[in-house]
């Protein structure tokens, strides 16, 4: 188990990092990140789908206040979102919709982007 900081001490905070998670989802991405490794043999907090409430925001979020439900895909470069708390950019969050969970809510980011981008 990993210990869990503060939004506003995560090494990873930029001043625009807000969530705690409720719920998230697997994808493809998730298994070949894991199967990757790390070359150094660090940790690694995997996971990029998420839905979760705004507990804490830094200096510069404007998006979000705390209590905003949301949800979102995280980044390759930081820490991910299998994890009881997670900074993410505000930049890259949405408002979840009321008319869903959390559960799926957080199944929707990766798998609605490559919809989105797919071919018409």
């Amino acid at each position: 188990m990993f210990p869990v900081r503060p939004v506003d001490q995560s090494p990873h905070d930029q001043g625009r990092d807000v969530v705690e998670i409720k719920a998230v989802s697997v994808n493809p991405v998730d298994v070949k990140v894991r199967s990757g490794g790390d070359p150094d043999g660090k940790p690694k907090v995997l996971g990029f789908d998420a839905a979760g409430t705004v507990r804490g925001i830094g200096p510069k979020v404007t998006l979000f206040q705390p209590g905003d439900d949301v949800y979102y895909a995280g980044a390759i470069n930081r820490p991910g979102t299998n994890a009881q708390f997670h900074a993410v950019d505000e930049r890259i969050v949405g408002a979840k919709p009321a008319s869903l969970d959390f559960v799926h809510a957080a199944a929707l980011p990766l798998t609605s982007i490559t919809a989105w981008e797919g071919p018409v």
